[in-house]
């Protein structure tokens, strides 16, 4: 049997962050002051930790080969051979079957967007990822389900350029990711796509997704159901988008993505914080 540190570290308990994006609902309505919906919108978030959780394994299970030829990857539980591919795909298969019964318990509709997402990423662990340009656009698509997953879960809709900031900002990050691994690596052993794309072209990709997410944003602002004061948090986000590219540039090969990147910069963790208080806040007191 694998040890218990190794099954919690397969797990990947720091990317859990990114199942934040299922809240958006709760802030983006004004509903964080109803105990039961917040309730059923952290549920929601647990349900999606496990789903996450069994895809990351399924994508470690494929992914063993080239992860031990990478600087950091390689020190995976699979990978480095603590967890057994058996073991791991009993474990996977758990959290997945686990995150769909739940799901449908919350709400048959939620259960079916937690089918989705599980369906679309294991796609892309096994053949998406190969493919250039639709690899990134895989991985926005799977915060896009998160926050649709959130606002199903609770019963609400909202704006959506909400949706379509989500999904260029994340568009934003996986293509800063690959910059990123395009560097470090220099070589196509670890991830077959990078073959298929050049630092120029990932910068020229994300001259325009940069701009695109602040100014999805911006119309979500102006055009919100709640006030248009939200959009004094506008510059909010502008430095945290070139905050994060600032530390990005920094620490190339120091760090395993934009999670990991949140966890270490504390300046980052106080602008997201900041964001979150001034938006909640407006929302708050002009609806």
């Amino acid at each position: 049997m694998p040890h218990f540190s190794a099954v919690i570290v397969s797990l990947r308990p720091k990317q859990w962050l990114k199942n934040s994006f299922v809240l958006a609902a709760v802030i983006f309505v004004g509903a964080f002051n109803d105990p039961a919906v917040v309730g059923k919108a952290l549920i929601a978030a647990a349900i999606f930790c496990l789903a996450s959780s069994a895809v990351y394994i399924v994508n470690d299970i494929r992914d063993a080969p080239a992860d031990r030829l990478h600087p950091t990857k390689k020190n995976r539980p699979i990978a480095a051979g603590q967890i057994s591919i058996s073991h791991a795909f009993l474990l996977a298969s758990v959290l997945g079957i686990s995150a769909l019964i739940f799901g449908w318990w919350l709400r048959p509709q939620f259960g079916l967007v937690v089918a989705a997402y599980i369906i679309v990423q294991i796609f892309y662990s096994l053949w998406l990822k190969k493919i250039v340009i639709i690899d990134v656009i895989t991985i926005a698509l799977g915060f896009v389900a998160r926050v649709v997953a959130g606002a199903v879960a609770i019963s609400v809709s909202f704006s959506p350029w909400i949706i379509f900031c989500t999904f260029f900002l994340t568009l934003y990050l996986a293509i800063t990711k690959r910059r990123e691994e395009l560097i470090v690596v220099n070589g196509t052993e670890t991830r077959t796509v990078l073959a298929d794309y050049t630092s120029a072209f990932l910068d020229q990709m994300n001259a325009i997704i940069l701009p695109l997410t602040l100014v999805t944003y911006t119309f979500y602002t102006f055009g919100s159901q709640h006030s248009q004061w939200l959009m004094v948090t506008v510059p909010v986000v502008l430095y945290g988008l070139f905050r994060y590219q600032y530390v990005s540039n920094r620490t190339i090969g120091n760090h395993d993505g934009p999670t990991d990147i949140v966890w270490q910069d504390r300046p980052l963790q106080i602008t997201l914080i900041l964001w979150i208080m001034i938006a909640a806040m407006i929302i708050w007191f002009f609806d």
